[in-house]
């Protein structure tokens, strides 16, 4: 018995080891999908960032034509890496509204030069607070909207070359 409990402590720390491995190698999955998806789009109403371009009102713009919704900030990295996918989009005839996350007019300005300007209307969220009524738990993440004004999908993270495709045919499910 005296043997038994000698090798006790190791094998706990293998039990232990195993467990941590298999977590690096089998990540849980730590998306936050939103709750949103397959209700309307809450009631925003957003003032513009920029003085050329409207503000985000979901009661003026509920029905007619899919679209997309863009959220997204100048300091993110991601969006940067995105914003070419989100201008094939735009030459594609997709409609994409934004909403502006923690940012300043002049950062939105000078992100939009940098990087091409894809989108229709863009909507100041200072405060996070539209971000969070859409569910969306980070910069960028992208709303797929349909004629009525529904969600109907999440795109969570940068839009890749890869997810162009699967947009374009939400966007036309959507119609």
């Amino acid at each position: 018995m005296k043997k038994l409990l000698i090798w006790l402590p190791l094998a706990l720390f293998a039990i232990v080891f195993a467990l941590v491995v298999n977590g690096l190698i089998e990540p849980s999955d730590h998306l936050v999908r939103s709750a949103m998806v397959g209700k309307p789009v809450p009631a925003l109403r957003l003032p513009p960032i920029l003085p050329n371009k409207d503000g985000i009102d979901t009661a003026r713009q509920a029905g007619g034509k899919p679209r997309l919704l863009n959220v997204f900030a100048s300091w993110c990295i991601p969006c940067v890496a995105e914003a070419p996918q989100l201008m094939k989009l735009k030459q594609a005839g997709v409609p994409i509204d934004a909403i502006a996350v923690r940012d300043t007019t002049a950062d939105v300005q000078a992100f939009l030069a940098r990087n091409g300007d894809p989108y229709a209307r863009i909507g100041d969220d200072r405060a996070m607070r539209a971000q969070l009524s859409l569910g969306s738990s980070g910069v960028p993440e992208t709303f797929v909207i349909d004629s009525r004004g529904v969600i109907v999908d999440q795109h969570i993270g940068d839009v890749r070359a890869e997810d162009v495709a699967k947009l374009l045919a939400a966007l036309e499910k959507a119609k």
